[in-house]
């Protein structure tokens, strides 16, 4: 793409030159501040600001939300622009601006635009979003968190098309937007896909072995079903030792230490001392991830938030990994406020054992059929992120006039939106399973 014939200096230290037929005006000239309280509860639809995106939220995740905290909510309609305005100190990282498309109630504490002219709220919106991808509100904040107020917004110059460039504008970044949002949707469906290839795998590995031609007998559990001849059924607290780790405070572990601190889903930190040392498998005790499962080598601290497995000397770490993979045990967690699992309970379940060597062997082909679905999965995860980061890239460029898109043909397209809560669910319920090396 070309830029345009000619610049001038737009006077914005942060933005630059402009294209030489554009303007700058303070944002006061663009919007106004709407302060619209949800007084009396006359709207019930909750709104939430996710991946730069308004969506309503989902029932489930309301929980412990009273509804007369909703009267301090303020009504938002479509075509409002939200500002995330809290924290500009610690989080630098999310995305804070996003187009309202459903009228409902949001928070206060975030910063609520209307445009003057209506015909603007779609290019209002890119430019604002283009503005948070180049992180241009992190120097506006006051006080001692950075919040953004209506004072400092008000204040911020905003570059204006003539408004048919305008239109132009927001029609050449949703027609690229929906392209690449439909191929990122692709490349996540055939990660979905390789993952599920790849629990595939463990799961044939682990209850039935890896020789075709194996004698199979009933295994008298429903779940596991026929099992090679040869193998055995045992319980896991015979051929392995389940123990929580031991307390550390939250103010023992430091940022850096000679030895790393693990609890039930992860390093924590560092500690000056170690109660652990070899390999073990450590399974999350506690929260929504509980069950999770890691290995861990060398010398560190588990605490108490940490199952730690040591294994009886016929069992291989590497197949037993994999067999509690198969087993998700978070399925065997209690319901509570804080869920959790019963290392007492986990050891009751049985399990197949085939004979040591058979163990190693069948660990051995997991991870040399993983692995080659671990590198297209990479492969596809880096696509993602180039796509996202020339996305970026391009609403910055075009919004600030860096590029000329006048000329660009767009055909009819479909609009394809970011699958917002499919990004939500798979970053909180996707199981988690990794190998560290302390």
């Amino acid at each position: 793409m070309e830029a345009y014939p000619k610049y001038k200096d737009s006077g914005v230290p942060w933005l630059g030159c402009i294209p030489e037929h554009w303007t700058t005006k303070p944002g006061h000239a663009i919007y106004k501040e709407k302060l619209d309280k949800n007084i009396g509860l006359i709207e019930k639809r909750i709104l939430s600001l996710s991946y730069g995106k308004i969506i309503i939220k989902p029932e489930e995740k309301l929980r412990g939300l009273v509804p007369e905290s909703f009267e301090t909510y303020q009504i938002v309609e479509p075509g409002d622009i939200i500002i995330r305005s809290t924290d500009m100190q610690n989080d630098h990282t999310s995305l804070r601006t996003g187009l309202v498309k459903d009228k409902g109630i949001i928070t206060s504490a975030y910063l609520c635009l209307k445009s003057l002219n209506p015909d603007r709220s779609n290019f209002n919106h890119w430019q604002l979003h283009g503005l948070d991808l180049m992180k241009v509100f992190y120097g506006l904040g006051s006080g001692l968190r950075q919040n953004l107020s209506w004072k400092d917004f008000k204040r911020l110059g905003l570059t204006i098309p003539p408004i048919h460039e305008q239109n132009l504008i927001s029609r050449y970044l949703d027609w690229q937007s929906s392209k690449i949002n439909k191929f990122i949707k692709a490349k996540k469906k055939l990660i979905s896909l390789l993952k599920e290839q790849k629990q595939n795998i463990i799961n044939e590995a682990v209850t039935k072995g890896i020789n075709p031609d194996v004698k199979m007998k009933d295994s008298g559990v429903e779940w596991i079903g026929e099992i090679p001849e040869h193998w055995n059924l045992r319980k896991l607290k015979h051929i392995a030792k389940m123990k929580s780790g031991d307390n550390l405070t939250s103010v023992e572990i430091e940022e850096k230490g000679q030895y790393p601190v693990y609890g039930g889903n992860g390093i924590r930190g560092y500690y000056h001392r170690f109660n652990r040392s070899g390999s073990f498998l450590l399974l999350g005790r506690q929260g929504a991830l509980c069950g999770n499962i890691h290995r861990v080598k060398g010398q560190f601290w588990a605490t108490e938030h940490a199952v730690v497995v040591t294994l009886k000397k016929d069992i291989c770490l590497n197949w037993y990994y994999y067999m509690l993979i198969f087993m998700n045990l978070n399925q065997y967690s209690e319901a509570a406020a804080q869920p959790g699992i019963s290392a007492e309970k986990i050891q009751n379940l049985r399990t197949t054992v085939p004979p040591l060597n058979e163990q190693e062997q069948i660990a051995k082909f997991i991870e040399e059929e993983n692995s080659l679905i671990d590198k297209t999965i990479t492969r596809a995860e880096r696509e993602i992120e180039l796509i996202q980061e020339y996305r970026t890239r391009l609403i910055s460029d075009v919004v600030t006039g860096k590029v000329d898109v006048r000329s660009i043909k767009i055909p009819d397209f479909e609009p394809v939106e970011a699958d917002v809560e499919a990004q939500e669910e798979e970053s909180e319920d996707e199981p988690v399973a990794e190998e560290i090396e302390g």
